[in-house]
């Protein structure tokens, strides 16, 4: 399942991520999307991140979560345009990990380099259990940080575009859509299938302009001496490289 926060509209780029985009035939309702507005603020994110997030743990049972910390939504960030804090980012960053699952944090988008960094400097901090003071110390990149030299950064000042009105809309529609995975998965892990693997689909449902051409068909084909059992079996061999 994968759930995403973002700006959405006017434009913005990349254009999708609408509430509407849930995913398609056996991935239907396993993508969530919250699109919002410009301007949104720590209380409006943080409320509406922690509803969500703690709905689809509930719902979907995730064995292992993955967090892009992207920081693009950080206030004064060149690209970005919401109002969040440092702070009001980390608090999403410790929220997921009061979960106590496996726990996989990579970065993501950010444009003002220095707060990228100020950032994700904090949030590290945050899975480490470890407070850091505000004051930077004396380092090569020091200038970066100039003048005031603090880790946090406050709160922007766009307008928030993101009614209450609009907010609770975005967040029923959301609740609304997890309601139709019924239950957990019941099973984890599961086979990965193998490259060979065509999944059945009726071709009367196709339409004919996308169907497979023949030179297609005959790439998926499996050839008798493709693989080995046994020693010739290349599964089986050791990687020492």
């Amino acid at each position: 399942m994968t759930v995403s926060f973002h700006k959405y509209g006017d434009l913005f780029f990349p254009g999708t991520g609408d509430v509407k985009d849930v995913g398609e035939r056996e991935g239907k309702y396993y993508a969530v999307n919250v699109p919002l507005k410009d301007g949104i603020d720590d209380t409006s994110f943080t409320r509406l991140f922690k509803t969500i997030i703690s709905k689809v743990v509930e719902t979907y049972q995730p064995g292992v979560i993955v967090l892009q910390c992207g920081a693009d939504s950080l206030a004064g960030d060149r690209l970005g345009c919401f109002n969040l804090s440092i702070d009001g980012h980390a608090e999403c960053v410790k929220f997921v990990k009061k979960f106590n699952l496996p726990l996989l944090v990579t970065g993501g988008g950010g444009y003002t380099k220095e707060n990228v960094a100020r950032c994700w400097t904090v949030e590290t901090g945050v899975l480490l259990d470890t407070e850091l003071p505000n004051e930077i110390p004396e380092n090569e990149y020091i200038k970066y940080f100039a003048p005031h030299h603090s880790l946090r950064i406050p709160s922007g000042h766009i307008e928030n575009l993101n009614s209450k009105s609009y907010l609770s809309t975005i967040k029923m529609q959301v609740l609304e859509n997890l309601r139709y995975i019924q239950h957990a998965p019941s099973v984890q892990m599961q086979e990965v299938p193998p490259d060979f693997y065509i999944p059945d689909f009726d071709e009367d449902d196709q339409n004919p302009d996308e169907r497979m051409d023949q030179h297609t068909q005959d790439k998926l084909i499996q050839r008798d001496d493709e693989y080995y059992e046994g020693d010739n079996d290349n599964d089986h061999q050791m990687d020492t490289s």
